[in-house]
């Protein structure tokens, strides 16, 4: 990669990290163009460079956004099994930390219910994300949970909706002792399912 080529790759993903933050902080029809650019360090001018339009630069910033944070907590976790560790990063994700630190989590509690409403690109992009997260719990779990037409059986995007349901429940709820039962609840549950799938015992 030449260096103009490496400058315009720093350049998209610190346009891409600042949309995220503001994802996060504001939702989707709440964040411009200006702000995610000044947010760069950038000038709007060069916003076409890099995307053809708003809808595409947030599509862009869920994709990206969500991929990093699940990889960092399945990378992150121990565990002396793949579906261990597999469940130590869901309960991560379901954690009062992962629940009180919004500016650096999950961008799909501050982004989905209006995807709902803006729909295009973003939608696509939140379909993919779905799709690909329920793909690396098949990767992970044992081959007798894959559904006969090859895609996910409804107890791993069940997974994927008690994870993204229970973290937007707490952080609604905030930093009170009712949140920490609906994370603690999900947790158990997701535990529940996982053992289902692996014929253990949930701990």
């Amino acid at each position: 990669m030449n260096l103009k080529a490496a400058r315009k790759r720093r350049t998209h993903e610190a346009i891409l990290e600042s949309a995220a933050a503001h994802l996060r902080r504001q939702g989707i029809r709440n964040s411009t163009v200006s702000e995610v650019m000044k947010g760069a360090g950038l000038t709007v001018g060069g916003f076409y460079n890099h995307f053809a339009s708003k809808d595409e630069l947030f599509a862009d910033a869920i994709r990206q956004s969500t991929t990093s944070v699940w990889r960092g907590l399945y990378c992150g976790a121990k565990g002396p099994s793949a579906q261990a560790r597999l469940l130590a990063a869901i309960q991560a994700y379901l954690s009062p930390a992962h629940r009180d630190d919004p500016e650096a989590g999950c961008v799909l509690p501050a982004t989905v219910a209006e995807v709902a409403l803006v729909g295009g690109a973003c939608r696509e992009a939140l379909s993919t994300e779905l799709a690909e997260l329920a793909g690396l719990f098949e990767a992970v779990l044992p081959a007798r949970s894959a559904a006969s037409n090859g895609g996910p059986q409804p107890p791993v995007l069940g997974l994927v909706a008690l994870m993204y349901g229970a973290l937007s429940l707490s952080r609604a709820l905030g930093e009170t002792q009712q949140s920490d039962q609906v994370l603690e609840a999900a947790r158990r549950m997701a535990a529940s399912l996982l053992a289902g799938h692996t014929g253990t015992e949930p701990s």
